[in-house]
């Protein structure tokens, strides 16, 4: 394991998406049920009528308008082009018909792994968690090595047994990093709490555990999220305009995408501002 795969706030190029490199996996491997993310239905293994022979989608600019929001939202962090280049070795779906199936099925499974360095990644980097980060570069390199195997060995991953053994190395980074927090978080701000379309505007919610917390539509503007563990966190169509999550705990892309921002939402330099947030504040 190197510097550049663990580093302390850059982007690291293994974990976010880079489509030119992938052929199009997640619009052909996936399924999805028409609804308000998805015009239609799709079978896994069908590919999406949208995807052209180069692999793009022909109607990227306009998904949200005609109704493909779920696919503006979805991150592979950096899975699609892991398998595409390094497992499959470049190999097309298109071109190899011995491939598209094992591709099809290793490329879910590499996703959570990658979801899993993600995390690690953030937690690498978190000077609070300096006397743990033995603890949590070891657990990087043993999920390291699972994505590096071959087809085979990556389908035959116990997946929710190394999710078991990353998930106390999270915890313990998450209870250092959020030492301190706001005092004025109530008991209501807690990890799976239902914060549906609840009022959290200017909240001070610093250091809080919102991990697998129900935050869709809440108003979140103006609220200070730094140092809050969001793992798991459900953000769709939030609204947190204003709000600071430039330290949030285990954020992802997925997330940001899902929820509703402005130019003034502070974000993390690993993350990108979605297209779809308002480009000036209020």
């Amino acid at each position: 394991m190197n510097d550049t795969t663990v580093s302390a706030r850059g982007r690291s190029t293994m974990l976010t998406a880079d489509c030119a490199q992938c052929v199009g996996l997640c619009c052909v491997a996936l399924a999805f049920a028409r609804s308000a993310d998805f015009a239609f239905n799709k079978e896994a293994g069908e590919e999406c009528v949208n995807l052209q022979d180069d692999f793009r989608c022909g109607i990227h600019p306009q998904l949200r308008e005609l109704g493909f929001k779920g696919c503006t939202v979805f991150d592979c962090f950096g899975a699609g082009q892991k398998v595409t280049q390094s497992t499959f070795g470049g190999t097309s779906w298109r071109e190899s018909v011995e491939a598209r199936e094992p591709m099809f099925a290793v490329f879910p499974v590499m996703r959570q792994l990658h979801e899993m360095l993600w995390y690690l990644n953030d937690a690498a980097g978190r000077p609070e968690a300096a006397d743990i980060r033995a603890d949590v570069k070891r657990a990087f390199a043993e999920i390291e090595m699972l994505a590096d195997g071959a087809p085979a060995d990556i389908l035959a991953i116990d997946v929710d047994a190394v999710r078991a053994r990353v998930n106390p190395v999270l915890a313990d980074v998450s209870d250092v990093v959020r030492a301190g927090g706001s005092p004025d978080v109530s008991s209501r701000i807690r990890a799976g709490a239902d914060l549906i379309g609840a009022d959290l505007a200017n909240h001070d919610l610093r250091g809080a555990n919102l991990r697998g917390a129900l935050l869709i539509a809440a108003d979140l503007r103006g609220a200070d999220l730094r140092r809050a563990d969001v793992i798991g966190a459900d953000f769709r169509d939030a609204n947190v305009s204003g709000a600071n999550l430039s330290t949030a705990l285990y954020l992802t892309q997925f997330q940001v995408s899902a929820a509703n921002g402005d130019a003034a939402t502070a974000l993390p330099a690993t993350l990108d501002r979605p297209s779809h947030w308002a480009s000036r504040t209020g």
